[in-house]
């Protein structure tokens, strides 16, 4: 949802802390991959091949996240990103129905991980490091209060994407088209906001600044209005320019600390101080537009993304759709209260981020609401990312 919908996750809320643990270990997150290398390296020792057991008893909507996947990939459009390395098209679509086969006849715990180490190779990250290290963070769907027209309580638009804004066919951002032809870089955020010149593409009013500006983080947003209805407003483009994080800013200005660093500490501040909300947001120079969506959020695979099933990876050097495996530490609502544990589990590549441009980043989605962006919130740790595609004698 990052690209199309679930922008940049957990980026609004990436500790400095987190920063200098990096720089302390010489760890680059935003490490770019050299010219002409995967960042897949496949597995040739069993042993270096992560335990499956726990993810493979645990599988819950991991089929619905299968199908949406083949839905991307049965458009002709998708075949003009494979073959990813050795990879084909074909090996991508036969390695995914293979695992929902596996799914369909009830295997689980033990007997689904042999079978998956029988027929599958595994790939892991080269990360950050070329070791593996990932740093993962997490993204959520808000929802918001607000309504189709301007009211006194809400006066802060989200807006549609402008007509002389334009996109590749992959998405990319090609600037604003010239009346002669070709293209010019889009205004930046505090640009556009300063010329008035959005004015009649509002979309949808929100109550405070700050909720439209974890819209554009997010991606996307659910909308109740005052009738009770809940809308869904999703990614429909970006001007173009790179994501700089407005947390980071409020933690060197001395407004947050470091250890109270949180999207909630920020919504706190931001409710207390709404006059310096354009202040920070403004430093930001990346600005987002959005369209009315039907159902569930989507990806930038224009496919439904699902809590832990979805995953945001740099679209440039990872396959898109293809079937993943997380083992990193993440948040779980356990009894009413959240707690960090040890995760494995199984998803698929279905969306990517403004901020998710090396092969050491990776987005987990964790859902709609308040609860979900509690959890998104507290993520920023290492950790592994694998894919599986089946074995070239299995695919003969």
């Amino acid at each position: 949802m990052a690209g199309k919908i679930l922008f940049v996750v957990g980026i609004l809320v990436i500790g400095l802390a987190g920063c200098q643990k990096a720089e302390e270990e010489g760890l680059d997150y935003s490490r770019q991959l050299p010219p002409g290398q995967l960042a897949l390296r496949k597995i040739t020792d069993p042993a270096q091949i992560p335990s499956m057991t726990i993810a493979c008893l645990e599988v819950d909507r991991m089929r619905e996240a299968i199908d949406n996947s083949l839905s991307y990939l049965s458009k002709p459009s998708s075949e003009q990103f494979f073959p990813y390395g050795e990879i084909t098209h074909d090996h991508a679509v036969n390695s995914l129905e293979s695992f929902a086969n596996l799914l369909d006849q009830g295997l689980r715990g033990r007997e689904l991980e042999t079978r998956i180490r029988e027929l599958f190779d595994v790939y892991i990250s080269i990360g950050c490091d070329s070791q593996g290290t990932v740093l993962y963070t997490g993204y959520y769907t808000p929802i918001f209060d607000g309504s189709l027209k301007p009211t006194t309580q809400f006066r802060f638009p989200l807006y549609k994407k402008p007509d002389d804004l334009v996109k590749s066919d992959t998405g990319e951002i090609l600037g604003r088209l010239q009346p002669g032809g070709g293209y010019i870089p889009y205004p930046s955020r505090a640009e556009l906001q300063d010329s008035g010149e959005l004015k009649g593409l509002e979309l949808v009013w929100l109550g405070h600044p700050f909720e439209v500006y974890i819209a554009h983080v997010q991606g996307s947003a659910k909308i109740r209005l005052p009738d009770g209805n809940l809308i869904t407003v999703g990614y429909a483009a970006n001007n173009g320019h790179e994501y700089r994080s407005a947390a980071v800013e409020l933690v060197r200005a001395g407004k947050i600390s470091e250890q109270e660093l949180n999207l909630n500490r920020m919504i706190d501040y931001f409710k207390a101080h709404p006059d310096e909300v354009d202040q920070y947001t403004r430093l930001n120079p990346r600005f987002v537009f959005f369209r009315f969506e039907e159902g569930d959020p989507r990806g930038s695979l224009n496919e439904p993304v699902i809590a832990y099933r979805s995953i945001a990876t740099d679209k440039e050097i990872y396959p898109r759709a293809c079937l993943a495996f997380l083992d990193t530490s993440l948040p779980r609502m356990i009894a009413g209260q959240s707690m960090v544990r040890r995760y494995t589990g199984f998803t698929l590549d279905q969306d990517t981020g403004g901020a998710i441009r090396a092969p050491g980043r990776c987005d987990v989605y964790m859902g709609v609401g308040n609860e979900a962006g509690q959890l998104a919130g507290q993520i920023y740790t290492e950790g592994q990312l694998y894919y599986l595609f089946l074995k070239s004698h299995v695919m003969q």
